[in-house]
């Protein structure tokens, strides 16, 4: 089984041209072996503490239930390896953290201006042209893609280079869980003392684990986070050197870290230093990435919170939506003061601001719904909210939702009914341009790119695990309803789709044409006004 869950964009000109090697040196071998020792006396004490429980049954089954013959052969397998003395000073060997990895303290390290005997040839050809192959050019986007495979979960960095239609796999990130968010930010992580015009290229990426971990996306093949922000980062301190114990974590929801899984991120842009997160544990928390430190913790929902975004223009202004069928836009300076609040007709899917007109914002709901609503007109209570208009966009739940930031009024909502619709939002009220089923199966992820030059295109990604960039300015009707708002359109009536498995679009080719001409209004769109 393979899916992606998440995706997003990277602007020109972040990406590194060349980017570098992770370098597996004595002092990172050190660091690392520090963090596997933390890792392992957390499976140590969840052993004790399973075995306890044990215990207290067998004490339970002792009137009369017989004992189960299993257990107490796994308890003899286990007693094979003396856990409980794995790490002892007394044990076989020097007392190295790390013994149960046979004589690794014998590793000898090279550094890169030393000669390794046993290597006869250098290979700096071979060296040139790995360099080469990891060049990224400043007409590329990277393309961040979360995916689960098999159990395994990592995050995928796609270099799109536009003009060749060519997108490739760069490199790819191991994490600790499905991924459930994925946020691009433009800043040194960790770098209290940079300048506040420094450039960094990051990732940010939510998990059904707590923890957000933030990688360099400008350093290949890294065995470890550069940062975590949650009660994993307890694990190092400020010179990234490991505590010598972790304290125990707890499931309560508190002022300082997550607890339960990471559903939605959002970097802020004006204040570049500051990251949201929303959790399932009903939370929202603002990240200080200089300090990689929770700043301040926010409950404005009663249910999980599974999306949050930015005021484009009041930089304070985070909007969220969560479980509860509520939507609140508070300004995170004043937390205790009563933040407006709407409600909808189901579980909310994704809020966005509208770019171009930051006065509204949209919601899409479990329902199929997109609700359109006016920021300055906040209900006394959210039962009695009144949206601008209402949408039936699709059938089944709108698990994507995506608003151009080049084109105006131009829309994309990605669903689990497996179709991708490009709406055009007028005056009158929006309209539906296409329909189309790329062949990614049931729809996770919509996003445009950032990039005027590359306006038009549309990631979407679902759970066949195929990202599949689509050129929509290709589209007769996309065309038709955009000519007016971007003169200057490619015009030349083939369709461009790229994906790294063309097979699947052409699967689904013959499905296309028949929608792919609808013009507005077409399509069975169900509108309703709402009265002011």
């Amino acid at each position: 089984m393979s899916m992606i869950t998440a995706t997003t964009w990277v602007p020109r000109g972040f990406a590194a041209p060349f980017p570098s090697k992770y370098v597996f040196d004595e002092d990172e071998y050190e660091r690392i072996a520090e963090l596997a020792k933390l890792q392992l006396d957390d499976a140590k004490d969840d052993l004790e503490e399973a075995q306890k429980e044990k215990k207290k049954d067998r004490k339970g089954a002792s009137n009369g239930i017989a004992k189960d013959s299993n257990t107490d052969e796994i308890d003899d397998d286990l007693k094979e390896y003396d856990l409980e003395h794995y790490d002892d000073d007394e044990q076989e060997g020097d007392g190295d953290t790390m013994a149960m990895f046979g004589n690794m303290k014998n590793l000898v390290f090279h550094e890169s201006n030393e000669e390794d005997p046993y290597i006869t040839m250098q290979g700096h050809e071979e060296d040139d042209e790995e360099r080469e192959e990891l060049q990224i050019l400043a007409t590329d986007n990277l393309v961040l893609a979360g995916r689960i495979e098999d159990e395994v979960a990592h995050l995928e960095v796609y270099v799109y280079e536009d003009e060749a239609d060519n997108i490739y796999v760069h490199h790819d990130i191991m994490l600790p869980a499905i991924p459930l968010a994925v946020e691009w930010l433009d800043l040194p992580v960790g770098k209290s003392g940079a300048s506040a015009d420094a450039k960094g290229n990051f990732a940010a990426i939510g998990t059904m684990e707590p923890d957000i971990e933030l990688w360099n996306l400008d350093v290949v093949d890294s065995m470890y986070p550069d940062a975590i922000l949650g009660q994993g980062s307890e694990d190092m301190d400020g010179a990234d050197k490991p505590k010598k114990k972790k304290k125990k974590k707890s499931k309560k929801p508190n002022d300082t870290h997550h607890v339960d899984a990471v559903l939605s991120l959002a970097a802020n842009r004006h204040h570049r230093n500051l990251l949201a997160s929303s959790s399932a544990d009903k939370t929202i928390k603002l990240w200080d990435l200089n300090t990689t430190k929770c700043a301040k913790s926010y409950s404005y929902h009663t249910d999980k919170v599974c999306s949050v975004v930015w005021h484009p223009a009041e930089s304070t202004v985070l909007l969220s939506g969560s479980y509860d069928r509520t939507v609140v836009a508070a300004d995170m300076r004043a937390p205790e003061a009563k933040a407006p609040r709407w409600g909808v007709e189901s579980d909310v899917e994704t809020v966005r601001w509208n770019p171009h007109n930051p006065n509204y914002f949209y919601i899409s709901t479990e329902n199929g719904m997109i609700h359109y609503h006016d920021a300055r007109q906040a209900p006394t209570d959210p039962s009695k909210s009144k949206a601008v208009w209402m949408l039936q966009a699709h059938d089944e739940s709108i698990s994507s939702f995506d608003i151009n930031p080049v084109i105006p009024g131009f829309l994309a909502t990605g669903s689990t009914d497996k179709q991708v619709k490009l709406w055009n939002v007028q005056d009158s009220g929006p309209s539906m341009v296409v329909s189309r089923d790329l062949g990614v199966g049931k729809v996770f992820s919509t996003s445009f790119a950032p990039d005027k030059e590359v306006g038009f295109r549309l990631a979407v990604a679902g759970s066949k695990g195929a990202v599949q960039i689509w050129d929509t300015s290709t589209n007769a009707a996309v065309r038709a309803a955009f000519a007016s708002k971007v003169p200057q359109m490619k015009g030349d009536g083939k369709e461009r789709l790229v994906g790294l498995e063309e097979s699947d679009t052409d699967s689904d080719s013959d499905e296309g044409e028949d929608v792919e001409g609808a013009s507005d209004g077409e399509g069975g769109v169900e509108l309703e006004e709402m009265e002011e």
